[in-house]
């Protein structure tokens, strides 16, 4: 843990708690139907690993809570990165309303077998554990692309970093997998394999930062040499 002198006030955390409301809420009322089994297994999972995450990080690791909640633009973020940052959140948000009205309220998907469902709900528990694993083990884990100089950030290399180098990118990816399958989306699959692209080719361009500007990350690449997958990327 890195020790640091900011500290996250009270609104920030009730702006947070706000936040993390507002998708389960969107996911059930869209949906069109309040008891709408899948979509409280989603909202359960979502709502215990955010809240989970955030707890954790108040009491463990405030530093890192901290850098979670800059806002983009701020504390060198790279220029390119800005735009990427405002573009996803639109395109999430995009992917959130297009689920409930896919799955339920209209349909479009129909019949979807229970066994893709239950295969979902493994990827977002699988997705819980990377996420978790990465802000116990990586107090850098910044949601900007920049280096943390003024935190002396270095590189991690132990943990779930020692078995890919992009963690929480891979736990962010079965989010989008899982998700929709869980949920019974086609459309919503579909779209969560644009936003993985978007979050591979944002790891493109972090890694060309970190190699240029992080001492150490280039030995780090030979040690770990996948980026998401083992054998494959």
């Amino acid at each position: 843990m890195v020790k640091t002198k900011n500290k996250v006030t009270a609104g920030r955390m009730i702006f947070a708690a706000l936040y993390i409301l507002a998708f389960p809420s969107l996911l059930l009322f869209l949906s069109g139907d309040w008891l709408w089994t899948e979509g409280w297994i989603w909202s359960l999972w979502f709502l215990t690993l955010s809240f989970g995450c955030v707890l954790y990080l108040y009491r463990k690791d405030p530093g890192l809570l901290a850098e979670r909640f800059k806002k983009p633009g701020t504390g060198n973020q790279k220029k390119w990165d800005r735009y990427f940052v405002s573009a996803l959140v639109v395109a999430f948000w995009g992917w959130m309303v297009l689920m409930p009205l896919d799955a339920k309220r209209y349909g479009w998907t129909g019949y979807f077998p229970l066994g893709l469902k239950i295969l979902g709900g493994m990827g977002l528990l699988i997705s819980s554990f990377l996420f978790y694993r990465t802000y116990s083990d990586n107090s850098f884990a910044s949601p900007l692309v920049r280096v943390q100089k003024e935190r002396k950030q270095k590189v991690v290399s132990t943990g779930v970093y020692g078995f890919v180098r992009h963690p929480m990118y891979l736990g962010g990816i079965l989010l989008f997998m899982g998700s929709p399958l869980l949920l019974g989306s086609l459309y919503g699959f579909w779209f969560g394999i644009a936003l993985s692209l978007m979050v591979a080719g944002r790891i493109l361009g972090e890694e060309k930062m970190l190699i240029r500007d992080l001492k150490g990350y280039t030995a780090y690449q030979k040690k770990v040499k996948y980026r998401l997958i083992p054998y494959l990327w």
